[in-house]
């Protein structure tokens, strides 16, 4: 592969069924429905893990989450093992960061040559409540998804707004400067994760749609009764607040909303990309950390491992990249670790270590089609217990260290609602998936290393009753504001 700059978009909290590319009928999102007409657009690809920290650690270093031991939200990457941007750096490459990195603290080395606004966990912690993992507190912030969903702007709308902006000024001042080597700019929103607070023009566009959907499966009598699920749905209590009708379609048109803005924003970026004459020496990379459940199975957030959740849009273009092309091969974020390394132009063991699982973005989106079990897994907040989902052809099978597992048919069950677990018919596919998964790792073993990391973090943060008494952010501050604790 030529070697070529590299513009990696990332947003937060991304449900990629909420993009007119993935054929969303109502939500607007033209810029990065263009860079996939001209690009590669994964359907199947998952993150490696359903929350923020964990799935940014694993991005950074290109490795599942029992591999590298970030298991939670307060256990942040800490430079400590070498990421892409470490090996990329090192290697005589500007690599440079602007927006949310969601990393321990800036005076750790991460890896990148510059970091601009950059937003990490706060005081160095992040959610503590997450290493308790036994008789889990409820969340005092909960409120704040209903009672902050709306039209207007949000800490996190004027941040996703400024990093666009440098992002474009570094384009026109910064990116044309000579260099030996090709350069790695991550562009990193905010938007579309909660609060549900969408500039108005974006969110009346949704709400005063008469065809806004209400979230699929939220009745009481079409939640599922799974107790990993209800685990989470106690402990994060979000649809307590949402009393009325009314209430639910304002988080939705706020959802809508702030994914056409974030749309909006990275356009910006793509425009500016274009205006420097760059368009045809960058490859771009657009993808989510996670997505976002947005009220269905009356779920929202993040922390579960159906589709909705785990799985994140992918969309790849420039040289060498299939345009138009459209790949249901299952993939993972970890995927484009050798891709990120295959675009800057180096290769082999100094940059790729002989244990990396992930499977160049290039060669998948040429049509190969490996044979190998796809993971994501979840140690985090909201769950008593690990939780390990793999793709095994046309199924999913999720293992629960504590509870039952499930298994679902994505081929004739998109939404995951039957349950094939317990079907009879079944039983040997269940075993087969299991098999697969125990090759990959023993659940036991990975669920009491990290509850043993948890516990010896949540000890020497004063234990449980010192961590509920700090109380529960909802989300992290962006630069320039202060944390609330409920």
């Amino acid at each position: 592969m030529q070697a070529q700059n590299l513009l990696i978009i990332m947003s937060d909290q991304h449900n990629r069924a909420m993009m007119g590319c993935y054929g969303h009928p109502l939500v607007r999102t033209p810029n990065l429905d263009r860079l996939a007409a001209r690009g590669t657009r994964f359907t199947s690809c998952w993150t490696p893990s359903p929350v923020c920290i964990p799935a940014r650690a694993a991005f950074a270093m290109g490795k599942y989450i029992h591999q590298i031991g970030f298991w939670d939200n307060a256990d942040p990457y800490d430079g400590s093992v070498p990421s892409w941007h470490h090996r990329l750096r090192d290697g005589g490459h500007r690599v440079v960061s602007i927006g949310k990195l969601h990393f321990r603290s800036d005076e750790d080395d991460c890896g990148f040559s510059e970091t601009i606004v950059p937003m990490h966990v706060v005081e160095g912690k992040g959610d503590l409540l997450g290493l308790i993992r036994d008789d889990l507190p409820v969340r005092g912030a909960a409120h704040k998804m209903a009672g902050l969903a709306g039209p207007g702007e949000s800490p996190y709308t004027l941040y996703d707004r400024d990093i666009a902006a440098r992002a474009q000024v570094w384009l026109h001042e910064e990116a044309s400067k000579p260099a030996d080597k090709p350069w790695v700019l991550f562009v990193s929103f905010v938007a579309p994760h909660y609060p549900l607070t969408a500039p108005p023009e974006h969110f009346y566009r949704y709400y005063d749609n008469p065809s806004l959907p209400r979230p699929k499966f939220y009745k009481m009598d079409e939640r599922p009764d799974h107790a990993f699920v209800q685990d989470y749905a106690r402990a994060f209590n979000f649809d307590d607040y949402f009393a009325t009708a009314e209430d639910v379609r304002r988080a939705t048109a706020g959802y809508y909303g702030l994914c056409s803005f974030m749309d909006e924003q990275a356009g910006k970026v793509l425009d500016a990309l274009a205006a420097c004459g760059l368009a045809q020496t960058t490859r771009i990379i657009y993808t989510s950390d996670h997505g976002d459940a947005v009220g269905q199975r009356g779920l929202w957030g993040k922390s579960t491992l159906y589709e909705e959740v785990c799985g994140v849009p992918l969309i790849v273009a420039g040289h060498a990249i299939p345009s138009g092309r459209v790949i249901d091969t299952p993939a993972t974020l970890l995927d484009l670790y050798p891709f990120i390394i295959e675009c800057a132009g180096e290769s082999g063991p100094a940059f790729i270590d002989p244990d990396h699982p992930g499977f160049s973005i290039a060669r998948l989106a040429d049509g190969e089609r490996p044979q190998r079990t796809v993971l994501s897994e979840y140690h985090g907040m909201g769950s008593t217990t690990g939780a390990f989902a793999i793709r095994n052809g046309r199924y999913k099978y999720i293992h629960y260290v504590k509870y039952r597992p499930q298994l679902f048919d994505l081929e004739s069950d998109a939404d995951e609602t039957t349950d094939l677990a317990r079907d009879p018919r079944c039983a040997a596919m269940l075993r087969e998936c299991e098999t697969k998964l125990r090759a990959l790792l023993s659940p036991e073993e990975v669920d009491a290393r990290a509850k043993k990391r948890q516990a010896e973090q949540l000890a020497r943060y004063g234990g449980r009753a010192a961590v509920i008494a700090r109380g529960d952010l909802g989300f992290s501050p962006p630069p320039g504001f202060n944390a609330e604790f409920h």
